[in-house]
C-alpha cells in the first residue's frame, strides 16, 4: 500500500473536468469533456471491483482522444492502467494493449475506493446536484453510483480513514 496515492476530480468551465491521479511524484492529468458521463462511468467502474468481474473498463472523452482506464483486480489489489488512443469514436475499438500507456499503478482496492469516493463527495459538496448538472451540461450527478460505492467501501474494506459525507 502506498500512503501517497491521490485522486482528484475538479469541474472547470462548462463541460470540462480535470482528472488527476498520482502516486508519489508520478502524476497523470487529463482534461475530460462532457460528451460522456465520465464521473458516473468512473464510479460504476470502481463499484464493479466489488463484484465478480475482475476487470473493469471505462473511457473518458478528451476530444477526440480516448483515455481508457483498465482496472484489474487481483485479490485485494487493483492494477490501474490508463491508456490513450487517438479517437474515442473510431470505427474499430482498439485492444487495450494498442493504446499508449500513460499511467499505471497498483493499489489496494480500499485505497482506490476511498480516494474516488472522497473526490466524488467533494464535487457534490462544492457544486451540489444542480450545480453539477449545469457545469456538466446535461448529465445528472451520479448520486446512486456514489451511494453504492460508499456502501460497498464501508461494508467490504477495512479502510481506517475518515469518511466525509
Amino acid at each position: 500500500m502506498t500512503d501517497d496515492f491521490r485522486f482528484g476530480w475538479e469541474l472547470g468551465g462548462a463541460g470540462w473536468a480535470t482528472c488527476r491521479i498520482a502516486e508519489g511524484s508520478a502524476e497523470h492529468v487529463d482534461v475530460v469533456g462532457h460528451c460522456t458521463d465520465a464521473l458516473g462511468d468512473l464510479l460504476r467502474g470502481v463499484v464493479g471491483l466489488y463484484g465478480s468481474d475482475a476487470v473493469q473498463r471505462f473511457s473518458f472523452d478528451l476530444e477526440p482522444v480516448e483515455a481508457r482506464w483498465v482496472l484489474r483486480r487481483h485479490g485485494s489489489g487493483v492494477d490501474i492502467a490508463i491508456r490513450h488512443f487517438p479517437d474515442l469514436y473510431a470505427r474499430r475499438r482498439a485492444a487495450d494493449e494498442e493504446g499508449e500507456l500513460s499511467w499505471s499503478s497498483t493499489q489496494p482496492r480500499r485505497v482506490l475506493g476511498h480516494a474516488v469516493l472522497n473526490a466524488a463527495q467533494s464535487v457534490l459538496r462544492l457544486h451540489g446536484e444542480q450545480g453539477y448538472r449545469k457545469k456538466w451540461q446535461g448529465h445528472l450527478f451520479p448520486a446512486a453510483e456514489l451511494a453504492e460505492l460508499r456502501r460497498l467501501h464501508l461494508r467490504d474494506d477495512r479502510c481506517g480513514r475518515p469518511h466525509n459525507a
